[in-house]
């Protein structure tokens, strides 16, 4: 079985979509200039869907779920990597539309890779992963727009999950004020540790938003759209911004063009999957200056390779706390 590793496989029948885990070989991958062996994978909101069928992710079938990926090169073809070099790959369409990380090997083009940054292992990259470098993008984006620590509060949505809970670390690091939203009030003691200065009801963001609310917070980092996103953006200061960069609560935005046009708000769209590489270099480079280990290990858990179908559904169920790494088997 040397010559052969583990796979998590899903495939659509007439039944619907089934997930098999089982044995692939070198031949059985897409093509590719790279061809690397995984160690580490992460378990994303949107894995926890590819995995489960709850949504549309995969776009092509059969298909190896899992968007992010670390370990070491075995075969290059490409100019830019060696075998022996450790690699990070997130996004680019793995697990959707090409082979993802829920496999021992991955063949990939090279032009998606980066080299693993210096003083990260290939776990702490999967700690950070999708999430991590998405709310990385977020904060960069409300810095570029102008907000500073004194500009005024910053609330985070979802602020328990993946993405919440590095914007709530990122942003505290930088010295900003952080509001952290959640339905987990038991989760209190985790969201200050890690920086937040206040503790927001979720659920008061949950009903049909009005035009305009009261301003309350300069910026906003949100991972849920529908409802509690029309609701964050009414309730924006003069000039601020909120940056989107999720779904979890609905695609729909039941919003007005009131605090746009009244108080000058902006609304960032997020997208971690196709970002060029100079944006994602960037990203990268403050994660690993602005990140410290034993942060990392705060705010994530690790799971075998066999238990990423239940862990799904406890992820889509909102019953992860932070970052779930995925270790690959050796063989």
């Amino acid at each position: 079985m040397a010559d052969t590793f583990p796979a998590y496989l899903v495939s659509r029948t007439d039944a619907g979509q089934t997930t098999e885990c089982k044995r692939l070989s070198e031949n059985d991958l897409m093509p590719g200039d790279v061809t690397i062996k995984v160690e580490y994978s992460g378990l994303n909101y949107k894995d926890g869907l590819a995995l489960t069928g709850k949504a549309p992710i995969i776009r092509r079938f059969p298909m190896i779920p899992g968007i992010d990926l670390s370990g070491i090169v075995v075969h290059s073809e490409h100019p830019g990597f060696k075998t022996g070099d450790a690699v990070v790959l997130t996004g680019f369409g793995i697990g959707e539309i090409h082979y993802g990380g829920y496999a021992g090997m991955a063949r990939v083009n090279g032009d998606w890779l980066l080299h693993l940054p210096e003083g990260l292992t290939s776990r702490q990259a999967m700690i950070i992963g999708t999430a991590g470098y998405t709310a990385m993008q977020c904060v960069m984006a409300l810095e570029d727009h102008g907000i500073e620590p004194e500009s005024g509060d910053i609330l985070v949505t979802g602020a328990t999950g993946g993405v919440g809970s590095f914007a709530v670390s990122l942003l505290a690091k930088r010295g900003y004020r952080v509001i952290a939203a959640t339905g987990r009030p038991e989760e209190k003691d985790y969201l200050t540790g890690l920086g937040a200065a206040e503790i927001f009801d979720r659920h008061e963001l949950t009903g049909m938003a009005r035009p305009l609310g009261r301003e309350h917070w300069i910026g906003a980092i949100d991972v849920a759209g529908g409802n509690i996103l029309a609701n964050v953006l009414s309730h924006i200061s003069y000039g601020g911004a909120v940056t989107a960069c999720g779904l979890a609560d609905s695609m729909e935005l039941p919003a007005s063009v009131a605090p746009f046009i009244l108080r000058g708000i902006t609304l960032y769209g997020i997208s971690s999957v196709m970002s060029p590489m100079k944006k994602r270099g960037a990203a990268w480079a403050r994660l690993t200056r602005d990140l410290d280990p034993d942060e990392l290990d705060k705010m994530s858990s690790e799971i075998g390779f066999d238990e990423l179908p239940n862990t799904a559904l406890e992820i889509l169920a909102g019953r992860i706390r932070g970052r779930t790494v995925v270790k690959l088997p050796d063989s």
